[in-house]
């Protein structure tokens, strides 16, 4: 998906995206800058899909519980969507 960003450095996030993550007008965002890009996750996520080497793998922050198996199909799925 390709974006612009505008003079004062904003960028739009389609809506289909902003309904599938439930984001919302104030909602925060965490940016990683990985090598030659940047990704963008909802903040505070414990769990998210981490694609920095090309291959989508789930990742969890440190404290975060433990993934089971169905934890990881619902990432998977809501990835593919």
């Amino acid at each position: 998906m390709k974006l612009t960003i505008d003079a004062a450095g904003r960028v739009v996030i389609p809506k289909q995206v902003r309904d599938r993550l439930g984001l919302t007008a104030g909602s925060e965002l965490e940016l990683d800058e990985l090598g030659d890009h940047v990704e963008l996750r909802p903040a505070g996520r414990d769990v998210w899909i981490d694609r920095s080497d090309g291959r989508p793998v789930a990742r969890a922050a440190a404290d975060a519980p433990r993934l089971t198996a169905d934890d990881v199909r619902t990432l998977v799925d809501r990835q593919r969507r």
